[in-house]
């Protein structure tokens, strides 16, 4: 397999760098991500510029190639996404998955302190039973791997995206998280907390 080094930030370690690409190759799944369209929404380096798509760039292959075979399964419901999952090998969803974790990860623009936010991703509120964000994500947000369950990069990931998941996770609407993790934590959530740590995940 030949990876893009030149597109993988330079902070990143060579071992960091295979743990994130997977067995998929990322030259073959460019040309499958453009052929396919994914570039279309999500940005030809994986970085979307509407707010409501969410970035793939740096994302780890494991968790985006789960997400597409739940589009595929119906484990995870999306008008579009479903549509454009379908007809997928799991060969080209590796591919694909490699091509856009290759690029340089995703980084956010700080706006301003959001202090309730900061608490809850770095603390947590043990009265209420939720872990601290930071738990699964790692403390930049970029995302964490145990084994082969892969936890997602947030940090820097789209405002608008990250609101309307929390917003799913928290209504039901999406289900799809390990052992139902998500769920469980954005119910604990009120509207003002998902507002504000999608405006301070946005910018790390």
């Amino acid at each position: 397999m030949t990876v893009p080094i030149q597109t993988v930030a330079a902070a990143d370690g060579m071992e960091d760098i295979g743990q994130r690409i997977g067995k998929g190759d990322p030259v073959v799944g460019k040309t499958l991500s453009a052929s396919e369209r994914c570039q279309e929404c999500h940005g030809e380096d994986g970085n979307s510029t509407d707010s409501r798509i969410p970035k793939h760039a740096g994302q780890y292959a494991n968790y985006l190639i789960k997400q597409l075979r739940d589009f595929q399964s119906g484990a995870r419901q999306h008008e579009v996404m479903t549509v454009m999952a379908e007809d997928l090998t799991d060969a080209n969803i590796a591919d694909i998955a490699a091509y856009f974790a290759s690029q340089s990860t995703m980084q956010g623009l700080p706006i301003r302190d959001f202090p309730i936010a900061t608490k809850l991703f770095f603390e947590g509120d043990k009265g209420r039973a939720i872990a601290p964000c930071s738990s699964c994500h790692g403390d930049t947000g970029k995302g964490n791997r145990t084994g082969e369950v892969a936890y997602p990069v947030i940090g820097g990931q789209n405002k608008n995206y990250l609101r309307a998941q929390l917003v799913s996770w928290k209504l039901g609407e999406r289900t799809n998280s390990p052992d139902g993790v998500m769920n469980k934590t954005a119910k604990l959530l009120s509207d003002d907390e998902i507002e504000a740590l999608a405006n301070y995940i946005s910018g790390l």
